[in-house]
């Protein structure tokens, strides 16, 4: 689906409490979509994911599946 048919600044965008000095993600639910983009950059594209995609890569999060990537 194309990024082009959404207003981005209508989305409802999200930003995780923990955030510090804005090096964060931002995700805003549109439709049936996830929209993610970078934080310090909300004029620069836009990533488009399913509910299930989403569910998929919060669950692995919460797991500490990508624990190792913060070294």
């Amino acid at each position: 689906m194309s990024v082009s048919k959404f207003d981005r600044n209508a989305l409802a965008w999200r930003i995780a409490t923990r955030s510090t000095g804005g090096n964060c993600v931002e995700v805003a639910k549109t439709d049936n979509l996830i929209a993610v983009r970078n934080s310090r950059r909300p004029e620069a594209e836009i990533i488009l994911y399913t509910q299930p995609e989403f569910a998929a890569f919060l669950d692995g999060a919460k797991k500490g599946e990508f624990d190792d990537l913060l070294d």
